[in-house]
């Protein structure tokens, strides 16, 4: 089956492009999510229309996603996780705790954007990956710490 993508597709294709696709994800997924339409004669015409918006459109989100980019390259989210031995975190940070941290501070980004291949599990400092449009990634800054109180440590009494 042909479809006209009406939005980026993950490993699929980008705004306006004509891609072929398995029958059952065409119609199962991308004609009800919306994120297509079938490729016919009359569709194929309204194509060319549609890449000259979708260009004017990336345009347009790329500017927003710079401006975006540019306050959030200041923030800086602490995660306070319970700890075993070797700095080992008791579960781990995953991109949904760092969306969810990031509207907190005003900021809604999809957690699909947020491009950590793997949960964060260890304690540290860490520069998370967020692709806010095709061609703008910003970084975060991402500190995880115990959540035990640290021990401190009484000098010893002079003698």
């Amino acid at each position: 089956m042909e479809v006209i993508l009406k939005e980026d597709v993950v490993k699929l294709g980008h705004r306006g492009d004509v891609v072929k696709v398995a029958d059952g994800y065409g119609r199962n997924y991308l004609l009800p999510g919306k994120l297509a339409i079938e490729a016919t004669a009359a569709n194929k015409a309204v194509i060319e229309q549609m890449k000259g918006s979708a260009i004017r459109k990336s345009a347009k989100e790329k500017i927003q996603a710079e401006e975006l980019s540019s306050t959030m390259q200041e923030i800086e989210l602490l995660f306070e996780r319970k700890v075993g031995e070797n700095d080992h975190l008791f579960g781990s940070v995953t991109s949904g705790d760092i969306a969810q941290q990031l509207e907190l501070k005003g900021f809604t980004v999809d957690r699909r954007k947020i491009a950590i291949e793997e949960p964060l599990k260890t304690l540290g400092e860490f520069h998370v990956p967020i692709k806010l449009h095709r061609e703008v990634t910003t970084h975060v800054k991402v500190t995880i710490k115990s959540d035990a109180p640290e021990e401190v440590v009484a000098p010893a009494p002079a003698v």
